[in-house]
């Protein structure tokens, strides 16, 4: 199966129609490393299409979020940022210089992962946490 015909499959599985800026946006999601913002989306889906409005990217985001295809993370001080591994409860670690965010998988137990002391009459089915710190290029540009 080649790699489009995965990604149709995985839209229509998830009930999307199958269009060419989905199809751009979520190649692009898959092939950028780490956990690319829009503007890198959208550069990135621009190079396939030759042309995609920003709207259109975010509007091929929200449809491939809602539909699990994609996770969306919200570092605080960052802009959104979008990754393929869904499904799964892991978190993140980001650098404060540079941005770089990776994955960190979940160390205990089965989601969530942690359990607060107080739940305020919520249940809890998933946490969310950054670790922060300075990424091994950034240190090494700092010495």
């Amino acid at each position: 199966m080649t790699p489009d015909a995965d990604l149709v499959e995985q839209l229509r599985e998830r009930g999307l129609r199958v269009t060419s800026p989905r199809l751009a946006v979520l190649r692009a999601v898959s092939e950028l490393a780490g956990h690319p913002d829009v503007e890198q989306v959208a550069a990135h889906a621009r190079g396939r299409l030759g042309t995609i409005s920003i709207q259109t990217v975010y509007d091929s985001l929200r449809a491939l979020t809602d539909a699990e295809l994609l996770r969306r993370i919200e570092p605080a001080g960052s802009p959104a940022r979008y990754e393929t591994r869904v499904g799964d409860n892991h978190h993140h670690v980001v650098c404060r210089h540079c941005g770089a965010a990776h994955d960190i998988d979940c160390v205990v137990g089965a989601a969530p992962c942690l359990e607060p002391s107080e739940l305020a009459g919520f249940t809890i089915d998933e946490a969310e946490i950054t670790f922060w710190g300075v990424c091994p290029a950034c240190r090494k540009r700092s010495q």
